[in-house]
């Protein structure tokens, strides 16, 4: 693998971020005004929908004070594609040497996706520290972070796959956990009904509940 440099995370607030699926790029912009409301200035616009690279560069242009990161990047042209969208970072399901690579090449900062220690072992020794654990509930959940903590306590973890408000606080609360990911802030039926103050209310939750979990972890 060449030696291109890795790029860091771009500076946020929030420590949720809301993985999001877009059927309309005209919802992107009102959808990031919902969120900064409620206190979350990140989200994750995933490419599951033709939509999501229009409605990432909306978000880029309209809403700069957001930060708009890509979601289930699977194929490495779409490293250079969202970037050029405007995209300040992304996140992949899982983990290849051809992702990896490609990020490096866009100079484009990326979590990549693991489920196994031997995964976590093969993207650390690729120079990532921060890892996207999907899906977390399946993969085992805080088990799995806590007993990936001993053998690999300088990698940090973004669980996403099965986090929730009932187990927010107790994720946010595990030393090798940095952030988490969810859906249940975006659902996608308020996304399509526009029901913006809603998803402003869940945020706002979301919020509040990380604010607890770093009051208790200090």
């Amino acid at each position: 693998m060449a030696n291109a440099p890795l790029h860091p995370l771009p500076a946020f607030h929030s420590k949720v971020i809301p993985v999001i699926v877009i059927s309309h790029a005209d919802q992107a912009v009102p959808l990031a005004h919902a969120l900064l409301k409620g206190g979350i200035d990140v989200m994750e616009i995933t490419l599951r929908h033709a939509a999501g690279l229009a409605a990432i560069e909306r978000v880029s242009r309209a809403v700069p004070e957001m930060c708009v990161g890509a979601g289930t990047i699977t194929q490495a042209h779409e490293l250079a594609q969202v970037r050029s969208c405007g995209a300040r970072f992304a996140l992949s399901p899982g983990l290849s040497s051809d992702l990896v690579q490609a990020a490096r090449e866009a100079g484009l900062p990326y979590v990549p996706g693991v489920m196994t220690p031997s995964e976590a072992l093969q993207a650390k020794a690729w120079g990532h520290d921060l890892l996207k654990l999907f899906p977390a509930a399946q993969a085992g959940g805080l088990g799995m972070l806590k007993a990936m903590a001993g053998p690999l306590g300088d990698v940090r973890f973004c669980p996403t796959g099965g986090i929730s408000p009932a187990n927010l606080v107790e994720h946010l609360k595990q030393p090798n956990v940095a952030l988490v990911g969810g859906s249940w802030i975006t659902p996608l039926e308020w996304i399509e009904h526009q029901r913006w103050d809603d998803i402003t209310h869940l945020a706002q939750q979301a919020t509040q509940l990380t604010q607890q979990a770093q009051a208790d972890r200090v």
